[in-house]
């Protein structure tokens, strides 16, 4: 079955070069999905056509914060009550979002004939997009390990708390060492200053760089900004809701250097890629 699928995906169109950007962070609490949704936004406003899946699959919060209405989800995909076309919900400036379940323990431990179905899902998707930006859950489970490791770009957000850098650290070493990761872009969120960003990379870069063979580098510092908690009250992006603020242009600035990060012309620059890395993985793991 996986490798009737693994065809089915090869069949799609290889001119579709689509961006793949993992949110990670390990720990939760540290502004992951709020980073996801304002790149995701602000790339929108560049014109590019982004969708945002919500890989929190158990614990889901994409369209909450945003108020968006969500009737289905993965799970009535998975059960193939709809395709994944009839499930998109539309964001601001036309984001597309991806919703996963909230609640939900069986969609945090998908078979291989599950993940199949995922896969078909994705294979079947009519509406063109440029970025794939995935919001993983908290932790170092399987399921943020592959979710990560089969997106081209993997961005760790990090703040300056210990158990933050401690799980960041976690994170980063399974990914090396298990499943041979070497690049990380970290995003050092709620910090005072840039200076605070800078140090809090270099206690980061310091671990790594002893006991690792990784290479980290630092594409952003967001500043702490209380009209990131007004704009989650209002349900609005804080790129929407207050644009001048000092976090809203952090991130503008990330998005603007994450669309020229380059896309790979070989196996891992496609979408296909993406959702048979996760399907073959899934698999592998259920025959130890």
């Amino acid at each position: 079955m996986i490798d009737d699928q693994a065809r089915s995906l090869r069949r799609m169109n290889q001119s579709r070069l689509i961006k793949v950007i993992a949110v990670t962070g390990g720990k939760g609490g540290v502004g992951k999905t709020n980073i996801t949704l304002n790149t995701a936004i602000s790339m929108a406003k560049m014109g590019k056509r982004v969708m945002v899946l919500d890989a929190d699959l158990g614990l889901a919060n994409v369209d909450v914060m945003l108020g968006l209405r969500v009737e289905k989800n993965l799970s009535h995909v998975l059960s193939g009550e709809c395709t994944l076309d009839e499930v998109l919900v539309v964001g601001p400036h036309g984001i597309l979002i991806a919703p996963a379940t909230s609640g939900t323990q069986s969609m945090t431990e998908l078979s291989p004939t599950e993940h199949a179905g995922l896969i078909r899902a994705f294979s079947e998707l009519r509406t063109d997009i440029d970025v794939l930006i995935v919001d993983t859950a908290a932790g170092i489970s399987d399921m943020v390990l592959s979710f990560s490791r089969a997106s081209q770009d993997i961005m760790m957000v990090v703040c300056d708390e210990p158990t933050s850098l401690t799980d960041a650290y976690a994170l980063i070493k399974l990914l090396n060492r298990e499943h041979g990761v070497f690049r990380f872009k970290i995003v050092a969120n709620m910090v005072r200053n840039m200076r605070e960003g800078q140090e809090l990379f270099a206690k980061l870069s310091k671990v790594t760089n002893r006991f690792l063979d990784v290479a980290l580098e630092l594409v952003a510092t967001v500043p702490y900004d209380e009209n990131i908690r007004r704009s989650v009250r209002k349900q609005k992006a804080i790129v929407d809701a207050f644009p001048g603020s000092p976090a809203s242009i952090a991130i503008k600035g990330l998005a603007d250097r994450a669309m020229h990060w380059p896309i790979p012309n070989q196996p891992g620059g496609h979408l296909e890629f993406f959702l048979e890395q996760l399907v073959a993985e899934k698999a592998v793991g259920e025959q130890r």
